[in-house]
């Protein structure tokens, strides 16, 4: 099994339940631990980054694309791509707001994350997280 793991899905709210459950399990199979602060850290990243495609990526755009990559010190590279050339930023939200606190919560849990733009063809919101 590659480090690796790279998978489309379609651009629909079940698809994040699928991102989440794709990269625990590509996880553990790496040795991270199944109930680990840190895997749960990794999984509510994904979750968040799959979340902001879904409700913010183009109307058109029928999929988008995750990656998790487990590196050798035992951190872990997430990737989300979409279509969207738009970049994400973390907003001011009030105590009543249901809503965007999830590129708050991915600078809370993250090392690090940006944006690698991919030209026409969209962006790249990644982050890593700690081992």
């Amino acid at each position: 099994m590659p480090r690796r793991d790279s998978f489309r899905l379609p651009r629909h709210p079940a698809s994040v339940g699928l991102a989440r459950r794709r990269a625990r399990e590509h996880l553990v199979a790496w040795g991270h631990k199944e109930g680990s602060g840190d895997l749960a850290d990794v999984v509510l990243v994904v979750s968040e980054l799959a979340t902001n495609v879904v409700r913010h990526g183009p109307l058109l755009e029928r999929e988008f694309e995750v990656a998790v990559t487990a590196l050798a010190d035992g951190s872990c590279l997430v990737e989300v791509s979409d279509e969207d050339m738009t970049v994400p930023r973390i907003r001011d939200v009030g105590d009543w707001e249901e809503t965007g606190r999830g590129l708050l919560l991915v600078e809370h849990l993250a090392v690090a994350w940006g944006v690698w733009s991919r030209g026409r063809h969209g962006k790249t919101v990644w982050a890593l997280m700690g081992g």
